[in-house]
């Protein structure tokens, strides 16, 4: 059996950020052109452009070239993994999160690399190339360095933190209703996907301030403390994820199913998520 590599160093990281910008290039060059997005419907009637295979033709062939022995995950691949699976170390990668926002142009989508470590989410790499920017989250004993969670746009790369707002003291999964927050709760949702059970669960938290947004940006703007919360419940799979789940958790974020116990990824044949709810602070109720 081939040694798996024990850790990702920083020269590794800034490898995964450069992967992320080459896709990322790729695919503002078919974004940018005049010519009318070429696109087909997936089997479970998702949209497919030429942006999302161009970018995952880049993504899969570095990560396979620098990393050879950690298998990948990719949205655009076929899964590889058995249905019992459980790999200590793998990639997790959606080339082109965000699709129907890059049909719509609107440049909410983004690429996403995570490193899964048994079954862990411990390195993120989400690029948003239309928007220019770049997050990077690294944790865990994967990670040869300090825990850092980072942000780059053309003013250069800052350290990021979530907002640290906990409000509520009761539990949600049991209906119970939640004490007025201090102050409005500022909440992200998913542009394309609402739903009625997303409704139900802000109820009763009173006064929120509501940002719409398309792909993993939802993660990225918890982790650098411009939203507090960011609840899905609507399908998701662990390539939408698990990027942005290492860099919330790298900038003092958590990441749960409803009942608080945290989103794990330790079997990829089994990508689909369960509902969870993305927190600015470590200690709160649900």
């Amino acid at each position: 059996m081939p040694t798996l590599t024990p850790t990702i160093t920083p020269e590794g990281l800034q490898t995964l950020v450069q992967l992320a910008d080459q896709a990322g290039q790729a695919i503002m060059e078919i974004y940018e052109r005049e010519t009318p997005l070429q696109q087909q419907q997936k089997s479970d009637s998702s949209p497919l452009t030429e942006a999302d295979l161009a970018a995952n033709a880049i993504l899969v062939a570095g990560l396979i070239a620098h990393w050879p022995h950690i298998p990948v995950l990719s949205e655009e691949n076929i899964n590889q993994f058995g249905p019992q699976d459980q790999p200590p170390l793998y990639w997790a990668v959606d080339p082109l999160d965000g699709t129907k926002e890059f049909i719509k142009r609107n440049g909410e989508f983004t690429v996403n690399v995570a490193l899964v470590a048994s079954g862990e989410p411990q390195i993120g790499v989400v690029g948003a190339p239309a928007q220019g920017l770049m997050y990077v989250g690294c944790t865990g004993t994967h990670w040869q360095g300090a825990p850092l969670a980072r942000k780059r746009s053309a003013a250069g790369w800052v350290d990021i933190r979530v907002s640290g707002h906990a409000p509520g003291s009761s539990a949600s999964a049991n209906g119970d209703t939640h004490p007025p927050a201090e102050r409005p709760l500022r909440v992200a949702m998913s542009r394309s996907h609402p739903s009625p059970e997303l409704a139900a669960w802000l109820a009763p938290w009173g006064a929120i301030e509501a940002r719409d947004v398309g792909s993993s940006l939802k993660f990225c703007l918890v982790a650098e403390g411009a939203v507090d919360v960011y609840p899905r419940l609507g399908p998701t799979c662990i390539w939408d994820t698990a990027a942005g789940h290492a860099l919330v958790a790298a900038a003092g974020g958590r990441v749960c199913q409803m009942d608080g116990t945290p989103l794990r990824y330790a079997t990829p044949a089994q990508t689909l998520n369960p509902f969870f709810v993305v927190w600015s602070a470590i200690e709160n109720n649900l």
